[in-house]
């Protein structure tokens, strides 16, 4: 069962990113809305995003028989990886490590919705988006 919930969690966030994907405008403007709607789904639909913050990514050893990897939040990997892959081609960021990126995103990501669930933000999370979509641009983009 909690393979099934990380899976559809990871389903519905990679059809989200698909749809940024899908749109015609800029990479910082495409980091704008995936830092917007996380944020968003972080509110409206909690039990989504701290699921995997709170249980996939702190016991990993419950996820192993069948879900190594990436394997359960493939869906949401694959958007991210595209999305980084159409960034480099069209110039805009810089070329590295998936990783590396992955992990600047949405470590940046995860840890403002872990710090909003335990209340020590001084401001809404939503008040955030336009500076943290800023700096991941910045750290990301082509020198």
């Amino acid at each position: 069962m909690a393979k099934e919930i990380i899976k559809y969690s990871s389903d519905i966030l990679g059809a989200e990113i698909r749809r940024v994907n899908e749109e015609t405008c800029s990479v910082q403007e495409k980091i704008r809305k995936i830092v917007s709607l996380y944020f968003e789904m972080a509110s409206s639909k909690p039990q989504h995003i701290n699921y995997f913050l709170r249980v996939y990514i702190a016991n990993r050893e419950v996820f192993k028989d069948g879900c190594e990897g990436m394997l359960c939040v493939s869906a949401f990997v694959t958007e991210l990886m595209i999305f980084f892959e159409e960034g480099v081609a069209c110039g805009e960021l810089r070329n590295q490590d998936f990783f590396s990126a992955f992990g600047l995103f949405m470590g940046y990501l995860g840890g403002f919705v872990f710090l909003n669930g335990e209340g020590v933000l001084d401001k809404n999370i939503n008040c955030y988006i336009d500076d943290i979509a800023l700096n991941i641009y910045n750290a990301l983009k082509q020198p």
